[in-house]
């Protein structure tokens, strides 16, 4: 008799949406009680297991959602690409990239006829480089300056600072005091950047996400709140910066 052997779970997978191919990551997550079909930030959309699923329970899971996932698809942000004429936010506000045409120089906001704009030299070729390294060191000084502020309010020490790409957090702590952030932050107003600033520096002082922390968050920005809710609003589109 032929032995029957589950197939094994992929890392990825491929689904058909309005006749073009689209990838699906997939994970298995050890709390998960149910199949579950999500689109983070990243846009790509994510298909979890729990640790007991099936990869033929899976499969036919995500096909019973294509429709859902086809709806949704066509809500979610598009990439922002940094090329001449986009707008790129800076600090909450709509930036044009405008080519000045000079090889060498920096990039620099300025305001043309009313409209705020980003002044990028060099070829077309390098402006993504070039609009990326800037808005990461203008990150850096945003976040280094917020952070040390909420750090000195909280008591406590920051090790280092450092800026990351990931696709799908905001900023993370160490319990030995270094701090990632995304850089698109930057994209963000200046409350927003602070609230995630004051997010990770709490941590310091409470390693997860009980009350005792939220308190923490409160006690050294009283309107958390308020970036927490445009995070929630508004990061999906965030996370397209540069995409």
């Amino acid at each position: 008799m032929a032995l029957l052997f589950a197939r094994p779970i992929p890392t990825e997978t491929v689904i058909e949406i309005d006749g073009r191919p689209l990838r699906v990551a997939v994970r298995t997550h050890a709390r998960a009680r149910n199949y579950r079909l999500s689109i983070p930030h990243t846009g790509q959309p994510v298909l979890t297991l729990p640790p007991n699923g099936k990869w033929r329970e899976a499969e036919a899971f995500l096909a019973r959602h294509r429709n859902w996932l086809a709806a949704r698809l066509g809500r979610s942000a598009r990439p922002v690409a940094f090329a001449e004429g986009s707008l790129v936010p800076v600090r909450g506000v709509p930036h044009r990239i405008v080519a000045t045409g000079r090889l060498r120089g920096h990039v620099e906001p300025a305001e043309e006829n009313g409209e705020a704009v980003l002044l990028v030299p060099g070829e077309a070729a390098h402006h993504p480089r070039r609009i990326t390294d800037w808005m990461k060191s203008e990150a850096l000084s945003d976040l280094t300056r917020q952070t040390g502020f909420h750090a000195a309010r909280l008591g406590v020490n920051v090790r280092s600072i450092k800026l990351r790409s990931q696709s799908t957090r905001w900023g993370s702590c160490s319990s030995t005091g270094n701090l990632n952030y995304n850089w698109r932050l930057i994209g963000a107003p200046g409350h927003v950047l602070d609230y995630v600033a004051a997010h990770e520096v709490a941590h310091l002082v409470e390693m997860n996400h009980s009350p005792a922390f939220w308190a923490t968050v409160k006690r050294t920005l009283p309107d958390m709140e308020h970036g927490k809710a445009w995070l929630k609003a508004h990061g999906r589109e965030l996370m397209t910066l540069g995409a």
